[in-house]
């Protein structure tokens, strides 16, 4: 399993902080999901991108706790400064779709790229390389719950 960078935790914590005190940062929102054992809500911050008309998160370590949360539990809730929605999330198989979603992140999540390029997902910000990765990231589409 890839290491972690040690300023991870403390800049995820930050940002949450950030976000629960309705200040808007960029595109990051914060993604809470139950937990897989415990069902405790887990905040991560995410940066989701829209292709085709629909929403879609990366998981840059497709292993992660946050993503195996996500697989069991299937929802959440997505924030951006005070405003909350909760949301289902279903993990993309289809491989086209993958990679045309991944291909769009470094043009839709720019700021992004970096965290990409530490993990040693891609060299640089080059959307054939990103979608090259596509097989090695977890993607999931996000839809609004119906109200």
């Amino acid at each position: 399993m890839t290491t972690l960078p040690g300023w991870l935790r403390p800049a995820n914590r930050l940002i949450r902080l950030l976000t629960r005190a309705g200040l808007p940062l960029g595109t990051i929102h914060v993604l809470t999901v139950p937990g897989r054992r415990s069902g405790a809500p887990r905040a991560t911050p995410v940066s989701p991108l829209t292709v085709g008309g629909h929403r879609y998160v990366i998981a840059g370590l497709p292993e992660s706790d946050w993503a195996r949360n996500v697989r069991a539990a299937g929802r959440g809730e997505l924030a951006r400064g005070r405003r909350r929605q909760p949301v289902t999330l279903t993990e993309v198989t289809d491989p086209g779709l993958r990679r045309e979603v991944v291909r769009a992140f470094p043009r839709e999540v720019p700021h992004g790229v970096p965290m990409f390029v530490k993990l040693g997902i891609v060299t640089k910000a080059d959307p054939d390389e990103f979608a090259a990765a596509a097989d090695r990231v977890a993607v999931f589409r996000i839809a609004p719950v119906a109200g």
